[in-house]
């Protein structure tokens, strides 16, 4: 049976079938940014679905980011119910009988990559996040992961990387933390035009790359 497609925004290669990404969105929204990273992710070969958290509303102002990812966490049953959709939808488009699925989070997305890899560890293969964690119960993950953190970053506490870090070790998870000297949050982001940092964010994308091809084959 069909699924529906949740809101969001669907990126197949030429082939039409790939290895499945999750692609989940900063607190700005599923916004063109995201949506030309999943198409580049596309285009080198994966199955991509980015769902829409916010149902079509898009902000680039942080003052109101900051209120529609607050809105989001205040409604995490739901968030997480979409997010939960989002991955149901995915494996069914991509076509593949291996059901091991990657997920990419963004700042605020990463937070619900890593509790999705927590909640459905049998379908996560792997995880790459960008400046963004969260508290999540590691204890029964089985994915690999990769982050990319900036050295200067209010948004992200140092600490809290390395916290990360450790805990995924200490559960025998293969795990990759890269700090990008003299970046700031949202480097990987082009229409951020303060803060992206293009050989950071080139250096980011080769790394995500490899990691999910070599995940992919594992």
């Amino acid at each position: 049976m069909s699924t529906t497609q949740p809101d969001g925004f669907l990126a197949l290669p030429a082939a039409g079938g790939g290895k499945p990404v999750l692609v989940l969105h900063a607190w700005w929204g599923l916004n063109d940014t995201i949506k030309a990273f999943s198409q580049r992710l596309a285009d080198s070969g994966f199955a991509v679905f980015a769902p829409d958290l916010y149902h079509g509303k898009v902000t680039d102002q942080i003052e109101e980011a900051g209120k529609l990812g607050a809105t989001l966490d205040n409604n995490i049953d739901r968030a997480r119910a979409d997010v939960a959709a989002g991955l149901a939808y995915l494996k069914e488009r991509a076509g593949s009988s291996d059901t091991g699925v990657a997920v990419i989070g963004f700042s605020l997305g990463a937070f619900y990559a890593l509790d999705l890899s927590a909640s459905e560890p049998d379908s996560i293969r792997s995880v790459v996040l960008f400046y963004g964690t969260g508290p999540v119960d590691v204890n029964k993950v089985k994915a690999d992961y990769l982050g990319h953190f900036a050295q200067n970053d209010p948004y992200e506490a140092p600490e809290n990387v390395d916290e990360l870090e450790n805990a995924l070790k200490r559960v025998g998870r293969a795990v990759t933390f890269y700090r990008y000297a003299g970046t700031g949050h949202w480097f990987f982001e082009p229409d951020r035009t303060q803060a992206y940092d293009p050989a950071a964010a080139s250096l980011a994308w080769e790394r995500t790359l490899a990691f999910l091809r070599r995940t992919a084959n594992a």
